[in-house]
């Protein structure tokens, strides 16, 4: 969804959004973490981990080299303490 919004803007747009890193999680059900947040960070976003909040000035071609597996519907509160998911990803092997 990152880049499907990143590739609608403008030359001049933002995008800004809530977004948790630690809702994004690997096939075994760990965090991303750092590795996570690097790659945000090379493909044009901003994120503040104290605020939750990503953002990206300006159209560029995004690409995440990352395949969705799935959603944990067992992830518990989110940071709001409001219900949550946990979205499952791979990232294939070169």
């Amino acid at each position: 969804m990152l880049a499907r919004a990143a590739s609608w803007l403008t030359e001049d747009g933002l995008f800004t959004a809530n977004f948790d890193t630690r809702s994004i999680r690997r096939a075994d059900g760990t965090p991303w973490g750092r590795a996570l947040t690097l790659e945000l960070r090379k493909q044009g976003f901003v994120y503040n981990p104290t605020h939750h909040r990503i953002s990206r000035h300006g159209n560029q071609k995004t690409h995440f080299p990352y395949t969705y597996l799935g959603a944990d519907a067992q992830a518990g509160p989110n940071y709001t303490g409001q219900p949550a998911v946990n979205s499952l990803y791979t990232r294939p092997l070169h």
